[in-house]
């Protein structure tokens, strides 16, 4: 949850769609909680394990697909208001009365329940075999992922709940949207200052006011606007001391920075603007009705200047009286409005709670070295992830080992680029050559060749069947939607005998391998000549034969052609005309074409044009 009040919908618009290369080489907190209730709407669907079904492949794809450095973060020992404020939200939502049922006791507190619990050891044991760094927490998950953001031990966050900005992260990725070309709704926290104008402590005020996961209810009859409004006031050194000002009731000593109305010394000068003085209820500007009749004021322009003109519905006079006695009415709705509110802050009893904010402003939520040497990626214990899955899963071995692949392809070209002398891929496979590019929502990718070795020399007894796909050497565009974070991808690698495909990075791809990189766009661009160099040949004879094969004229229909016929015969001037009369002796088609007439049927004039 975190902040109360729908307080992502206010951050909303100062989130960024970021593409697939932002979490390139970057370290990543996830808030392990928050993947694992995700997976509630999953076991609607009746998958085993939902729990360890997306922690797999979520955790594939963040590290093979997005090149991410995944630190997982789990939940500690919830702080005793956690815990009442858990309780409280779930008598809440079941309509349970909370006056009638017995609560957490004041200084105690509740685990999670041990089905949640089981859930997060069996995601723990996994990622552990992945070889994830899996770090606890001394209180709340999002708290760690915000320390670990801030000190600079990772780039960003990835989790739900909004208080992660109060403790302090800088970078939090609330949504994954896969199937786009921005996957990641990123949130900053130097756009949220820019845009609102508040910090982190007037966050953390904000929190107060309208409520957090400590305390549901904040403060009565304020909202997320009004306290943002209020908190604006202020800067960020101060917004806190003038609410334990206010709500110690300590209101007058802080009315005293409030300047009302009554307080305003008059000006002694003549020119100053004297009290709103009579308007004219025709125009509306200042002056008589009487007089506006036979002459037009200052304010109203006619053309004869006789009489002014009638005020619209919504008139507003502008003179100086009328604008001085808007602005004191403005001046004092908003002086009663902070009254108000700070009446309301007022009436609130402990507030504002002081172990909340050393919470939100504490740094003690896990101890760390200074060089981060807790955040340690190895290498994953592939036989165990497949047993494990297999037993829980109940897997093919085979399906694993294929799943799992693309993250050891992955940690081998990280490997070569560091130390080219490492020897082959899971030590069965070396790197062949680079087939073509892929492109997935603009994404591009190269699509890796590897060959089965035996004793350090190729062998392969059945020959890779290469389709037309795998053939093309253009780029390839995908446009089927799937989701890159669940299984419901197509598989990273393509088994075909001795030899497999995967997709990999082109930036790592040129690190680990750069000759074969060099030599594929040659040939590219080799191929790519060649091409438009057939493709021109080809256009060029297809252009002279559609000369040559261009008729010479328009083909008439038979009434058309006849009476074209006709008319030439007639247009030629001395021409016999017995020439052009029907010759019973003559048997020839053209003369019969020459003499039909136009009276006759449609089948008689068909025979006589064929013959």
């Amino acid at each position: 949850m975190g902040v109360g009040g729908k307080f992502w919908e206010l951050l909303k618009p100062y989130a960024r769609r970021e593409g697939f290369d932002f979490l390139r080489d970057k370290k990543v907190a996830i808030d392990l909680s928050f993947w694992i209730v995700q997976h509630e709407t999953a076991i609607k669907n009746r998958a085993r394990n939902p729990h360890l079904r997306l922690t797999f492949f979520r955790t594939i794809n963040l590290f093979s697909k997005f090149g991410a450095f995944p630190v997982f973060v789990l939940d500690g020992t919830p702080s005793p208001l956690k815990s009442q404020a858990r309780i409280a939200r779930f008598f809440r939502f079941s309509g349970i009365d909370t006056s009638t049922s017995t609560g957490v006791e004041e200084g105690v507190s509740k685990e999670r329940n041990s089905a949640f619990s089981k859930c997060v050891d069996d995601c723990v044991e996994l990622l552990e075999l992945l070889g994830m760094p899996v770090l606890k927490a001394n209180g709340e998950a999002e708290a760690l992922c915000a320390q670990l953001n801030k000190d600079g031990h990772v780039d960003a966050c990835i989790t739900a709940d909004s208080d992660a900005f109060l403790f302090g992260a800088t970078c939090v990725i609330k949504c994954l949207r896969p199937n786009s070309k921005e996957p990641f709704e990123c949130y900053n926290m130097s756009d949220i200052e820019a845009g609102l104008g508040v910090k982190r402590k007037h966050l953390i005020a904000i929190s107060l006011l309208v409520g957090n996961d400590h305390d549901l209810n904040g403060v009565q009859g304020i909202g997320l606007d009004k306290a943002l409004r209020f908190v604006q006031r202020f800067s960020e050194d101060e917004i806190l001391n003038r609410l334990y000002e206010i709500g110690k009731g300590d209101v007058l000593l802080f009315q005293d920075r409030v300047r009302y109305v009554d307080d305003v010394i008059p000006c002694s000068d003549e020119s100053s603007p004297k009290p709103r003085q009579s308007h004219c209820s025709f125009c509306g500007h200042p002056g008589s009705k009487t007089a506006h009749s036979k002459f037009s004021c200052e304010y109203c322009v006619t053309a004869n200047s006789v009489g002014c003109l009638k005020k619209s519905q919504r008139f507003q006079c502008n003179c100086l009286s009328c604008d001085k006695v808007r602005k004191e009415k403005d001046q004092k709705k908003h002086e009663n409005w902070w009254i108000k509110v700070c009446n309301m802050i007022a009436v609130e009893s402990n507030f504002p709670n002081d172990e909340i904010i050393e919470m939100y402003m504490g740094n003690n939520h896990r101890m760390f070295t200074e060089d981060g040497s807790l955040l340690a990626w190895g290498d994953p214990k592939t036989e165990l992830v497949v047993d494990f899955l297999a037993y829980h899963q109940s897997w093919q071995r085979s399906f694993v080992r294929q799943r799992i692949l693309p993250m050891l392809s992955t940690m081998y070209l990280r490997e070569m680029a560091r130390n080219p002398n490492k020897t082959l891929l899971v030590g069965q496979y070396e790197f062949h050559s680079i087939q073509r590019v892929k492109i997935r929502y603009g994404h591009q990718s190269y699509v890796v060749k590897w060959k089965k070795a035996i004793s350090g020399e190729l062998s392969c007894a059945v020959p890779v069947e290469r389709s037309n796909m795998q053939e093309e050497e253009c780029t390839e565009v995908d446009d089927e939607p799937v989701d890159l974070l669940d299984d419901s991808i197509d598989p990273q690698i393509h088994v075909d005998g001795c030899c497999i495909l995967t997709d990999e990075s082109p930036a790592l791809v040129c690190l680990a391998f750069p000759k074969e990189v060099v030599k594929f766009i040659q040939e590219k661009e080799l191929k790519e000549m060649k091409r438009r160099k057939t493709s021109t040949i080809k256009s060029e004879g297809s252009s002279e034969m559609s000369e040559l094969s261009k008729p010479q004229g328009v083909q008439l229909s038979i009434t058309e052609f006849y009476r074209s016929t006709k008319i030439q015969s007639q247009a030629k001037p001395g021409e016999d005309l017995a020439k052009l009369s029907y010759n019973p002796g003559d048997g020839s088609s053209k003369q019969k074409r020459k003499v039909s007439s136009p009276n006759l049927s449609k089948a008689v004039r068909r025979r006589l044009f064929f013959g």
